[in-house]
């Protein structure tokens, strides 16, 4: 998919579009693309496609993980359990 620059929707709405509609498609399972292959792909500057992660990140979608990257939440962690992870995830587990 390509940026619409004609649009009278915001460039950072649209890539959140996209990339929630490959998300709900499941074209994206696991992790989104980095910023940087993102602002490549689609010729956008890195505060527009942050501000499109953050789109989906306060939906629930996606969750970042600081030097990791940007990871899809589980289906089942979406929504009343808001947001927290359910059992039988021991690797979401930090131990101090």
């Amino acid at each position: 998919m390509k940026i619409d620059e004609t649009s009278p929707v915001h460039p950072y709405v649209q890539l959140a579009g996209f990339l929630r509609a490959d998300i709900q498609a499941g074209k994206i399972t696991h992790q989104i693309p980095s910023i940087t292959d993102l602002t490549e792909e689609y010729g956008l500057a890195v505060g527009t496609v942050r501000r499109s992660v953050k789109i989906l990140v306060d939906e629930g979608l996606v969750k970042t993980v600081p030097g990791r990257g940007t990871f899809v939440v589980d289906k089942g962690s979406r929504g009343a359990s808001g947001g927290k992870k359910g059992p039988g995830r021991p690797h979401d587990h930090v131990s101090h």
